[in-house]
């Protein structure tokens, strides 16, 4: 992998870490795109035009990129790993929607949301939608251990949302039940993608599940970052709501490293912030690196995940792809290295 394992200076000041990683791919990812604007049609005429706006902002397309950079490090990239690309984007672009509807959230990719434009008994019908679609393409795959995999990944990913939704205010909610709420609620999506990818490509069993655990591990690492960005980020930049998780009570790893090495003073003071909705002055607490070390800290798990992740793909045979998964990490640690500035 010695081809993506030192970034240039140029490389990790770039404005998007992910560009280069994502040219290895890129007529691929543009057939993605195409694809996923081809699914309006399958929509009922009256509803097209919720569809059309909930999938027309570009995002980072990163489930998709797993999977086909999956597909490559394991075999030919062919028509059906475009396919479940456009399937997993699809399932994700199902979950915003519905996110967006319990954090009450205004903005996403630069635009109003959903639910800000229309309301949330249609946004969350939209949701529905798309997931149905999303598993109704899947059940075109000839090997039916694809769409079984699918559909549990989608339950899974609910049942992330749902618990997490449960234990929104715990204060007894720990790190690890944390990361097993991510692991459910992002990992699972990312995993599937990574798995499926080789599936697809007809890899040995062994390769399957190098892929599969690389993309839980990337998944949740992805999860852990965009948790920092919630409170480290501006909204200009990112395009969408930020603080929405202190707000709607989510605990995410930022606040339960504070909290776990807080005193009792500091603990009863940040819960009562949190529990009065007084969520800029906690996040102003998080962000003083000279009070605590809880975003750094949370950096640093988000960071030993990636290299978990590049690790884990170092018995694959090298080629482009491979070295793609690995420069992906990279480009993720570039992406937390952004938070610190």
């Amino acid at each position: 992998m010695e081809a993506f394992a030192h970034p240039t200076t140029a490389t990790a000041h770039s404005v998007n870490p992910l560009a280069r990683v994502t040219r290895l791919v890129q007529p691929h990812l543009d057939q993605v795109e195409e694809r996923i604007i081809q699914q309006v049609a399958a929509f009922d005429p009256a509803i097209e035009g919720y569809v059309t706006y909930a999938i027309g902002g570009r995002g980072k397309r990163l489930r998709p990129l797993v999977a086909l950079l999956a597909g490559g490090a394991s075999g030919e990239i062919n028509s059906g790993h475009v396919d479940l690309a456009v399937i997993v984007e699809l399932i994700h672009l199902a979950t915003l929607v519905h996110d967006d509807v319990m954090d009450e959230a205004e903005r996403r990719r630069a635009q109003p949301t959903v639910n800000a434009r229309w309301g949330n008994s249609l946004s969350v019908l939209l949701g529905d939608c798309l997931f149905a679609h999303a598993l109704n393409l899947s059940a075109s795959f000839e090997n039916s251990q694809i769409s079984r995999a699918i559909a549990r990944t989608a339950a899974e990913i609910c049942s992330g949302e749902m618990i997490q939704t449960q234990r929104r205010f715990d204060l007894k909610l720990g790190v690890e039940d944390y990361l097993r709420i991510v692991k459910m609620k992002t990992g699972s999506l990312f995993s599937a993608a990574s798995e499926l990818g080789a599936t697809i490509s007809e890899a040995k069993p062994s390769v399957v599940e190098i892929l599969k655990n690389f993309g839980m591990r990337v998944g949740t690492a992805y999860q852990i970052y965009d948790d920092c960005l919630d409170i480290a980020g501006s909204e200009s930049a990112t395009g969408k709501t930020l603080g929405t998780d202190l707000r709607k009570g989510k605990f995410t790893l930022p606040v339960l490293i504070f909290l776990r090495s807080a005193s009792e003073f500091e603990r009863e003071r940040c819960s009562s912030l949190i529990l009065d909705g007084k969520c800029e002055e906690m996040s102003e607490i998080l962000k003083n690196r000279s009070a605590n070390g809880a975003l750094d800290e949370s950096i640093a798990a988000g960071n030993d995940l990636i290299s978990e992740a590049q690790r884990s793909i170092e018995s694959l045979s090298s080629n482009s792809h491979a070295e793609g998964l690995f420069a992906l990490g990279n480009a993720m640690r570039e992406m937390f290295e952004q938070l610190r500035l």
